[in-house]
C-alpha cells in the first residue's frame, strides 16, 4: 500500500506540481505562530503543552479520520493517505529552484544564478563564484531531498496511515518557527520542540545517509559520515550532507560568501570542487536513492503478502 501511495503521489506531482509555500508552508506556519502566541510564557511546561496542541492534536485527528475511513472502505483511507503524502512530500517542492540555478550556470549567467539561489535558500549570495553557487545548491538539494522526500516517506511507512507524514512535517515547521532568531529570548519554551524533532528525525537522517552511501561511493560516504558531521553547524543535518558529498566525490561547504564577506565553513566531502556537472550528478544520486527506497518498499510489501 505504501508503494502504491508513493507512485500515485509522484505521478500526480508530475501533472499538478504543488505550490508548497502557499498551500502547505504558510498555513502551517500561521498555525505554529498562533499556538506560540497563545502559550508562550517562556517556560518549558508551556512549550510541552503548546507542542502537544500544535502537533499531536492534528496528528491524532488525522488518525481518527483515517481509521474511520478505513472502516467505511479501504480505498477511502488510501485516498486520504495519498492526499496527505502529496501535501507533505515531493521533489517538485524544491527541484524547480535547483533546475533554474543549474540552467543559469550552464548559460554562464552568474547574476541570475545568485538571484535564484538567494530566492530559494534565503541566504545572501552577492559575489559568489560558480563553484560556491554549485556547492550551496547541492547542499540545499541534499537537505531538501531529506526533509521533503526521504524523511517524510520513512515516517509515513513506520506510523499507521498518513500520521507519520503529518507528524514529521508539523514537528519540523513548529521547531523552525519556535527557534527562529527573534524568539531566542524564549529558549526554554522551544526546548521540547527541538528535542522531540531530534528524536523523530534520528532514524530518518541515518536512513537517508545510508541510502546515499549505497547508491554512491560507499567508502567515501561512510568515511565522511563518520568524521565530518560534527564540524557542521547543524550536526544532525550534517550527517546527510557529509554522506551525500562523500557519495558524490565532491567538496562542499569550504568557503561561502555571506553579506559580502568571505566566511569559512566546515569542509564536507572529498574529491573535486563543486561545479554544474556535480549538480547533475547530485540529481542522479537522489533519484537512485529514491529507486532504492521504492525497491525496499516493494520487497517489504511482497514479504508481507507471502507471510
Amino acid at each position: 500500500m505504501s508503494l502504491f501511495s508513493l507512485i500515485a503521489v509522484f505521478i500526480i506531482e508530475q501533472f499538478k506540481p504543488l505550490d508548497y509555500r502557499r498551500v502547505v508552508g504558510e498555513p502551517l506556519t500561521v498555525w505554529a505562530d498562533f499556538v506560540e502566541s497563545r502559550f508562550n510564557a517562556g517556560t518549558r511546561a508551556h512549550g510541552v503543552a503548546a507542542w502537544c496542541l500544535a502537533v499531536l492534536l492534528p496528528v491524532a485527528g488525522l488518525a481518527v479520520l483515517y481509521y474511520g475511513l478505513q472502516a467505511l472502505h479501504p480505498l477511502l483511507a488510501w485516498l486520504l493517505s495519498v492526499g496527505v503524502l502529496y501535501l507533505t512530500m515531493g521533489f517538485r517542492q524544491f527541484s524547480h529552484h535547483y533546475t533554474e540555478i543549474q540552467l543559469a550556470l550552464r548559460m554562464g549567467d552568474l547574476d541570475l544564478a545568485r538571484e535564484r539561489l538567494a530566492g530559494w535558500l534565503g541566504h545572501a549570495s552577492h559575489g559568489m563564484s560558480a563553484e560556491e553557487i554549485s556547492a550551496r545548491a547541492i547542499e540545499g538539494a541534499l537537505a531538501a531531498s531529506h526533509r521533503h522526500v526521504f524523511a517524510v516517506l520513512l515516517c509515513f511507512v513506520l506510523l499507521p496511515g498518513p500520521c507519520g507524514a503529518l507528524l514529521y512535517r508539523l514537528s519540523l515547521i513548529v521547531r523552525d518557527r519556535w527557534t527562529r532568531p527573534e524568539a531566542a529570548e524564549h529558549r526554554e519554551f522551544s526546548i521540547f520542540a527541538q528535542q522531540t524533532f531530534a528524536i523523530i528525525d534520528w532514524l530518518p537522517l541515518r536512513a537517508t545517509a545510508a541510502a546515499f552511501a549505497v547508491v554512491g561511493d560507499f567508502e567515501d560516504a561512510a568515511y565522511c559520515w563518520r568524521t565530518q558531521p560534527a564540524q557542521w553547524p547543524d550536526q544532525d543535518l550534517g550527517i546527510v550532507l557529509a554522506a551525500g558529498a562523500g557519495a558524490l566525490g565532491v567538496q562542499l561547504g569550504k568557503q561561502l560568501v555571506q553579506g559580502g564577506t568571505l566566511e569559512e565553513q566546515a569542509e564536507l566531502g572529498l574529491g573535486d570542487p563543486a561545479d554544474v556537472d556535480f549538480m547533475q550528478a547530485a540529481v542522479g544520486l537522489v533519484w537512485r536513492a529514491t529507486v532504492l527506497w521504492m525497491l525496499l518498499l516493494f520487497l517489504l510489501g511482497l514479504a508481507s503478502l507471502v507471510g
